[in-house]
């Protein structure tokens, strides 16, 4: 910070002007009040002739109290001045302006009603003995105050006319305490004291502040954006600078000029309305808003159904996407996979097997995600947990980043916004419990959709096929457990459904019965006699020798040939043995493919897999599983 940056805005918000009192040494001058006269800094500026560089400081008369409230290096005893209401200042590359802008402050305001006094500026004598630091004499070193008239005061003309509103609130100004928060508890209090305040001076003038008040306008921009709130009252949003529209909110977030809460989360909707959705406003303010309307609407324990309308759509829209994810068998297809693609983005959605496959391509996302969330468990994790972490309690400051003031500590409260988010005070301490983002396993996440991807595109036969990349084969279990579920159920669905009226069953049963007969030759009807009474005689057979097994069967809790009649486990216990299962397809007037897909079904769950081929002509038994099926017979002494 420079020198000139304080002389400047000394002049703008208070119409003061440098005062350079020795023509015989340039490098000092002062700021004086224009009602009393009174001193109010001493700048000096001298030249380092060793660093070729200007050493810039100054005296500002604002208490040496400050010194115990803002630690900073550049602050210090006074250079020049003496006495405690004096504090020196260094203008360094680390100076804050604000800070140095709000000591003047306190400077000029501590300065009003006190009477009519200024620092006797004698010239010096060409004689006195001169101060080796500044090169002022000696005798001014001191610069101890004397008082004059006031008809001394020659700077009345440079103060423009202010509103009387306006001078009773700004001598409502505290300087005391800590800096925000003596910012923000000057702007309740001021702002309350102009609640009704109207003006008709606009005002086109720049202004560029952050966390602006209206403590650092000067007269002629507080006068313009009273007016401009004038209008907005009314229902008229004009253009104005994004510091006084951001003073408006503060407003608002303090209930300065609104009925209730309510009121004023509505007159935030309707600033957001008419003035940011107009284009007006700083890239930015809208997400402040948005941020802030929760944030005010938890604070005032605002229902939440409320809080949710104003908050930030992308923040609701990703927390209803967790809970779809995080319980998804309570959900649709579409929005398990609308779910997925708020956190894999626009790539998913133009997948070839979504794009081609159209609602089956979403449908067969969801469902391995409702598979892997059943039956994945990693590091004693379920996929969700894997994916997306824990939720987790973190610091939250309400309003942090607004002027806003609170006279007491907030009471203890909890609040649930939805599924996945809720805050809670404890002690005037804030918490939000939430999914953050910090936690999430975002590697993870690509790769089960990248691997889900990758598979469905073969099997649907989409093209623009995936490569496999390593580390995939986790995920890819789940995609294959997925589409074999999904080819049962084809086959399930291909076999037409065949309803029997029982009240006419032995009349179906005699009409089969002529009409086998009237197809079969002599021959083929001898054969079928025998195997019918081979299969009688067998079926009781049966019935006594596997009743041992069967006992076995149960007590080990494999059930899966109970899913199976009579015939058809004769038709497997024959192609178990390597003999020929004809005599037992004909006898039941099955269809060898209807018959092998029928037995795969009911043995799936307890194998695994298929165990029984139909290449078009006959039935066979995959070799593998030959032991598993006599064993489920009783063992290897049925063969």
């Amino acid at each position: 910070m420079e020198l000139s940056e304080l002389t400047a805005y000394a002049e703008e918000k208070f119409y003061i002007r440098e005062q350079r009192k020795w023509a015989d040494f340039p490098g000092f001058s002062v700021l004086s009040d224009p009602n009393t006269g009174n001193w109010l800094a001493l700048l000096m500026r001298q030249w380092d002739y060793d660093t070729g560089t200007e050493i810039q400081r100054c005296d500002i008369k604002c208490g040496q109290r400050v010194l115990s409230e803002i630690r900073a290096p550049y602050l210090s005893l006074p250079f020049r001045m003496k006495g405690r209401k004096w504090v020196g200042v260094r203008f360094e590359a680390d100076t804050n302006r604000d800070v140095v802008f709000r000591l003047f402050d306190r400077a000029v305001y501590a300065d009003e009603g006190h009477g009519y006094t200024v620092v006797l500026d004698t010239p010096p004598a060409e004689s006195a003995i001169v101060c080796p630091d500044t090169g002022l004499p000696a005798a001014e070193a001191g610069f101890s105050d004397t008082g004059l008239p006031a008809a001394r005061v020659g700077f009345s003309e440079t103060v423009l006319e202010i509103p009387e509103k306006i001078r009773e609130m700004q001598l409502l100004y505290e300087g005391s305490g800590s800096f925000f928060a003596v910012k923000c508890k000057n702007f309740y209090r001021q702002g309350k004291f102009m609640e009704d305040y109207e003006d008709d001076a606009p005002c086109d003038e720049g202004c560029q502040l952050y966390f602006p008040d209206y403590h650092d306008l000067n007269l002629r921009q507080l006068r313009g954006y009273f007016t401009w709130r004038t209008h907005v009252r009314k229902g008229i949003f004009l253009p104005v600078a994004s510091s006084l529209a951001y003073m408006y909110i503060y407003e608002l977030l303090n209930g300065i000029g609104t009925g209730s809460p309510e009121d004023s989360l509505q007159k935030m909707g309707e600033f957001e309305t008419g003035f940011l959705d107009s284009g007006m406003g700083c890239p930015g303010m809208d997400r402040n808003l948005r941020r802030w309307m929760l944030e005010y609407a938890v604070l005032h324990d605002l229902s939440p159904a409320l809080a949710r309308r104003y908050a930030d759509p992308a923040l609701i829209e990703k927390d209803e996407a967790l809970a779809v994810l995080r319980s998804p068998e309570e959900f649709t297809d579409e929005e398990i996979f609308s779910a997925l693609c708020i956190f894999a983005g626009k790539k998913l959605e133009q997948s070839p097997v979504v794009k081609k496959g159209g609602e089956k391509g979403k449908h067969f996302f969801a469902a391995v995600w409702r598979c892997a969330s059943r039956t994945f468990s990693g590091d004693g994790k379920d996929l969700f947990a894997a994916c997306f972490g824990e939720q987790k309690a973190f610091s939250w400051h309400p309003l942090g980043n607004a002027l806003y003031w609170e006279e007491q500590a907030h009471p203890d409260a909890d609040y649930i916004l939805d599924a996945c988010r809720e805050y809670h005070c404890r002690g005037g301490v804030w918490q939000e419990k939430r999914y953050d983002s910090l936690y999430f396993d975002r590697d993870r996440f690509r790769t089960f959709l990248r691997a889900t991807d990758r598979i469905l595109r073969k099997y649907l036969k989409t093209g623009h096929y995936l490569r496999e990349n390593a580390g995939e084969e986790w995920a890819s279990v789940y995609v294959e457990a997925v589409i074999q579920a999904e080819q049962r159920e084809e086959r399930k669905a291909a076999v037409p459904e065949v309803i029997i009226d029982l009240s006419h069953l032995e009349q179906i049963r005699q009409d089969a019965q002529v009409t086998r007969d009237s197809l079969l030759t002599g021959e083929e009807m001898d054969f079928a006699a025998d195997a019918e009474d081979s299969l009688a005689a067998q079926q009781m057979e049966e019935t006594g020798r596997l009743g041992t097994g069967r006992e076995k069967e149960t007590e080990s809790g494999d059930g899966a040939l109970d899913m199976l009649d009579m015939i058809h486990r004769q038709i497997l216990l024959a192609l178990a043995r390597n003999q020929s299962a004809e005599s037992y397809l004909k006898a039941g007037h099955l269809m060898p493919s209807v018959a092998a897909d029928t037995i795969n079904e009911a043995l799936f769950d307890e194998i695994g897999d298929n165990v029984l081929e139909w290449d078009g002509d006959t039935i066979t038994l995959v070799e593998d599983y030959r032991d598993d099926v006599l064993q489920m017979f009783g063992g290897k002494d049925n063969e």
